[in-house]
Parts: structure tokens; C-alpha cells; sequence
């Protein structure tokens, strides 16, 4: 089968040589990657002295200024360079556990009506507690396939999908317009919701595996969950029958027990003024609409975005 890898960038690092190198090494031969580069000075400084194309001769790279990056926009127009019947959105953070990942993730998109399946996502060596937990929860080790029959039982986790690392069937995504063309965030969910919506399945793939966290600030999970709620309420018609509180609150429960259970009982008030700062965040997300123009983009990760 053939597969294109179409990753986002954005100020890159010498990491990116790591992934691109692990996934050249995938036992499932990737076709292209493709690059779709926010500023093309980023790229170039990483770049500078390496004949990049020569060592990398399947990699095709786009490049893009800050203000016209979007989320969904990005990603469809990585979408519109691949001809392939299966591509595969990664972060440039993201990086394969082993040489089978695009092997397993690939394992349901065969099955009649899976139109995307993701990966699992395991925590750095340098994780605190706190985001091993929250990962785990969200990346549990059974894989599942989620469809319309699932909502009453899961919620919005039936709609759970992660371009972190997700692999998608190209005349599905065809089929069903592909990412939304503006969103601040979400795009991922924002199509699962869409594919199960018209009785499509996601598949989620427990086997393939990324690594992938992040030790994030009080103010940095404001901001990102402020986004997420700016992203619920834009898509309100997607969201509001399906709200998010019940899952973070049982992320909650699932955390404090663990904590204490293994005499962490000192990790709990950080644990959970994080929870009050992404609350936080969200709830003022929410109602974006209602706030001062100076206070959104104090509290966004993303001002381009309504600067637009």
C-alpha cells in the first residue's frame, strides 16, 4: 500500500532528522513526506549546510507564512500535494516508538468503514507524573474501533482522533470534504465527528506507537485549552451534543487516586491548580465572544488566528 507522511512545521529543530530518519527505517516504506513549513527562514537555518534533498530525495517541502497557517487549511492543502490511497499526519514532535508504527496503524483502515485510525501516545523520559497519567488515560493499551453505536457509552471520546499521529483512507477523506479549511484547533476530532456522522468508524490503534508529551505550564495549558474552547464553540453543531467536562472530570478521579494510592499525596495541589488553569482556559474559550479583543489574544497560543 502506498502512504505519504505530511507533517506541519514550525521553527524546527535538529530533532526533525530523527523522525525523518525513523520513518525512511518504517517497515511499512513510506512514499513521501511531505513538509508544509511555517517560514521558510526556520527551515532554512536547520538546513543550512546539509544537501537536504539529496539525502532525502522522497521529502517534498512547502513553505508558508505565520499569518497563513491554520490548522484544518494546512493540512488540506498537504493533503491536495499526496496522491496516495493512505496518508498519515504527524507532528514534528512525534516520534515513532519502533520501525512497525506505520505497520499497525494502518491494521483497520482495510475493514469496511474505518476512514481513520491513531496511534498511541507514550510519554517522554522526561514526563513528570502528572502527564504519564493524563496520557495513559487518553492512550490506554487496547486498541478499539468507535462508531455512531458508541456515543451514548463514550461520549465525545467516540470522537477522539489525534493528528499527532493518524493515519487516514483518501477516498473517505475525499468523500467527506476533508479538514475544515479554519479552525484554531481540533481539526482532528472536528473530522472524526464528521466520518461517524455519515456511519464511518476511527479505529484507535494501541499497537503503534509515538512518543510524544510535553511538562507544560500553568499559563501554557490555559492558553491551549482556551483554544479548545474557542474550537468547541466555533463547531458548537459537532460539540455541544457531546460535551468534554464528563471525560476531564473522570481524568480527574483516575489522577487523584493513583496519586495517593502511590504516597503522592504532596502532588496534588499542583495537580490540581493544572487542572484549574485548563478549566480555566476552556471555560473562558467558551465564551471568547463575549471578551475584550487585547484579553482573546492574551489568552490564545494562536493570535494570527483572529487576526485573520
Amino acid at each position: 500500500m502506498e502512504i505519504d507522511v505530511i507533517i506541519p512545521l514550525y521553527k524546527p529543530d535538529k530533532r526533525i532528522f530523527d523522525l525523518l530518519d525513523k520513518l525512511q527505517k518504517q517497515t511499512q516504506p513510506v512514499q513521501n513526506i511531505i513538509l508544509m513549513n511555517t517560514e521558510e527562514i526556520y527551515f532554512q537555518k536547520i538546513t543550512k549546510g546539509i544537501d537536504f534533498f539529496a539525502k532525502y530525495p522522497n521529502i517534498k517541502v512547502y513553505h508558508l507564512s505565520k499569518q497563513e497557517f491554520d490548522h484544518g487549511n494546512t493540512r488540506r492543502k498537504g493533503v491536495e500535494y499526496s496522491h496516495a490511497p493512505v496518508f498519515v499526519m504527524m507532528t514534528q514532535d512525534a516520534m515513532p516508538a519502533d520501525v512497525y508504527l506505520l505497520e499497525k496503524l494502518i491494521t483497520h483502515l482495510g475493514e469496511e468503514k474505518v476512514a481513520a485510525a491513531y496511534a498511541r501516545q507514550l510519554p517522554d523520559e522526561d514526563c513528570n507524573i502528572e502527564e504519564r497519567l493524563s496520557r495513559a488515560f487518553n492512550y490506554p493499551e487496547q486498541s478499539l474501533v468507535k462508531s455512531k453505536d458508541d456515543l451514548e457509552r463514550m461520549g465525545i471520546k467516540t470522537y477522539f482522533c489525534s493528528n499527532v499521529c493518524a493515519a487516514y483512507r483518501r477516498d473517505v477523506y475525499d468523500e467527506l470534504g476533508g479538514f475544515v479549511k479554519k479552525t484554531i484547533f481540533n481539526e482532528d476530532m472536528i473530522y472524526a465527528a464528521g466520518a461517524i456522522e455519515k456511519g464511518y468508524k476511527v479505529a484507535y490503534e494501541a499497537e503503534a506507537k509515538v512518543v510524544h508529551s510535553h511538562n507544560y505550564t500553568n499559563m501554557q495549558q490555559l492558553k491551549r485549552n482556551f483554544d479548545l474552547g474557542v474550537s468547541q464553540v466555533e463547531y458548537a453543531e459537532i460539540f455541544d451534543a457531546v460535551p468534554s467536562e464528563g471525560e476531564g472530570k473522570k481524568m480527574v478521579a483516575s489522577t487523584t487516586k493513583y496519586l495517593l494510592h502511590h504516597g503522592m499525596i504532596l502532588r496534588l495541589p499542583h495537580f490540581y491548580l493544572q487542572c484549574a488553569s485548563k478549566y480555566t482556559g476552556y471555560l473562558l474559550g467558551k465564551n471568547y465572544r463575549k471578551l475584550p479583543k487585547k484579553l482573546v489574544l492574551a489568552l490564545t497560543s494562536n493570535k494570527e488566528y483572529f487576526s485573520k
